[in-house]
């Protein structure tokens, strides 16, 4: 697995933004989880990264692709038990924090994780077609598209 130390340094440094990325993904239950199973990935798998400038492309897409798996595995558990109720919790935020959460959740996933990545984790599209295995045309229409949705959303015009 490598140096303990970097190991250390490097989760620490990106360990909250993978978290923040997974908790609007697959939501603050499950995201502590996804986090722990994508560490294990980037930390078997960082010896094949050639260029550590492309680090944050290659675990977001790491992340993204346990993101997927742990939702497949909720719905097929959700199909098998009794329909939850809705989760609660965003009720105690702010007005305006809410009506951007929703405004997010409303979004298709792939526009959702376009703009997640683009206006709180900071990425280049680049690095967004990276992270998501799209050409980079196709990332900058589903950025385009989710920020008119947010527009829209937020400013009443939906």
């Amino acid at each position: 697995m490598g140096d303990r130390a970097a190991a250390e340094t490097l989760a620490r440094r990106w360990n909250p933004r993978l978290l923040r990325t997974a908790r609007r993904l697959v939501g603050a239950e499950m995201a502590p989880g996804v986090v722990q199973d994508c560490w294990v990935s980037i930390l078997r798998g960082i010896a094949t990264l050639r260029d550590p400038a492309r680090f944050a492309p290659w675990a977001f897409g790491i992340l993204r692709r346990r993101c997927a798996d742990a939702i497949r595995k909720a719905q097929s558990q959700r199909a098998e038990a009794e329909p939850n109720e809705a989760p609660a919790g965003l009720s105690s935020q702010p007005d305006e924090t809410l009506a951007i959460a929703e405004a997010m959740a409303s979004l298709p996933a792939d526009q959702r994780l376009a703009a997640q990545l683009f206006f709180v984790e900071g990425l280049t599209l680049a690095e967004i077609a990276e992270v998501q295995e799209v050409p980079l045309g196709t990332a900058k229409t589903r950025l385009f598209h989710a920020r008119r949705k947010l527009k829209a959303a937020l400013s009443g015009d939906e």
